[in-house]
């Protein structure tokens, strides 16, 4: 009976490890469509920002640039996801070790890639709120 158990428990352990991996394969793609998507729209609007709208505000720029560079943003954290879910079904030393400097890299992308985000957003709602009072003052 006990031989029986531990085949089962192997083969389920198999299982899971396969269904891992394909969730791991599913998130990469995912993050791939979800970026291609993105810079399609930020191509499309700079473009219509170039040739249509060529006399708008620098704003316009930064906004298509802060929008792009939240989706990235995204796709980091999936990527770090997909990456935990590789190394969770077969860890070894080295997986860790990859694991970790991937990690550690792409915090640190995301980390400074959101800093600015929310720097320059301040300044647009700043720029917002005390453009008016400028403006009676001046």
């Amino acid at each position: 009976m006990e031989g029986g158990m531990a085949g089962f428990f192997e083969q389920f352990e198999a299982m899971v490890g396969l269904i891992t991996r394909y969730l791991a394969t599913g998130v990469e793609g995912a993050s791939g469509v979800i970026v291609g998507i993105a810079v399609l729209e930020a191509v499309w609007r700079s473009l219509v920002l170039f040739f249509v709208q060529h006399e708008r505000p620098e704003s316009l720029k930064e906004a298509i640039r802060l929008r792009l560079g939240r989706w990235l943003s995204v796709v980091l954290e999936f990527l770090l996801a997909a990456d935990i879910l590789r190394t969770a079904v077969a860890p070894n030393w080295n997986d860790i070790g990859k694991l970790a400097a991937i990690a550690a890299i792409r915090t640190a992308l995301n980390y400074f890639l959101g800093q600015e985000v929310r720097e320059e957003t301040e300044r647009i709602a700043d720029t917002k709120i005390t453009a008016p009072i400028r403006r009676e003052q001046g």
